[in-house]
């Protein structure tokens, strides 16, 4: 085996081991993701205009909650455009919308601005919230917050949890269950 070759290999070596590291530190960071019944872990996170939002203040509304990795993606820009165009729909059904990412309130304000977005997206770049709800997640070196859904109850529990979720349909399934929980209330 020539010098270099060995440098490659040894290399490759480091990155890979390094990068298994990092994964599993990270993913011992993550809570455990609440399950439907019980109640939403309660938070207060800055908004796209900086200013704090906390999930108590939405008492007596159906809350969507939902993470995404990352502002201004192909995935994420598809559910944003989705949630946006269905807002009508969901405040009609006395529900808010929240989305929550690891990105800064400035990525999240130029996300809004970029594609007119009208909904509260949270910000959450020291990674406090997200783990609370078993979202935080890896993609490559980059930490992320996953793809996963809650619908919280006036109340505050939580009454659907979805992950994994396709953005391409999912303000659809959302619609759906939200509007079979209500007609079971």
């Amino acid at each position: 085996m020539s010098k270099i070759s060995a440098i490659v290999v040894a290399v490759v070596v480091v990155l890979v081991v390094g990068g298994l590291a990092l994964q599993r530190t990270f993913a011992a960071d993550n809570g455990p993701m609440p399950e439907v019944g019980q109640a939403a872990p309660t938070f207060t996170l800055p908004n796209q205009e900086g200013q704090p939002v906390s999930l108590d203040s939405y008492k007596g509304k159906w809350v969507v909650l939902y993470f995404y990795p990352k502002d201004m993606t192909q995935g994420c820009t598809i559910e944003a455009h989705n949630f946006q165009r269905d807002l009508d729909k969901y405040k009609a059904m006395n529900a808010v919308i929240l989305g929550v990412s690891v990105d800064t309130v400035d990525s999240h304000k130029q996300f809004c601005t970029k594609d007119s977005l009208s909904f509260t997206l949270l910000a959450d770049p020291d990674k406090k919230v997200v783990p609370q709800y078993g979202s935080l997640g890896n993609y490559g070196p980059m930490v992320i917050a996953n793809r996963n859904t809650f619908l919280i109850d006036p109340q505050g529990k939580i009454v659907k949890v979805w992950t994994k979720v396709n953005p391409q349909v999912h303000s659809d399934e959302v619609l759906a269950a939200l509007g079979e929980m209500q007609k079971a209330a």
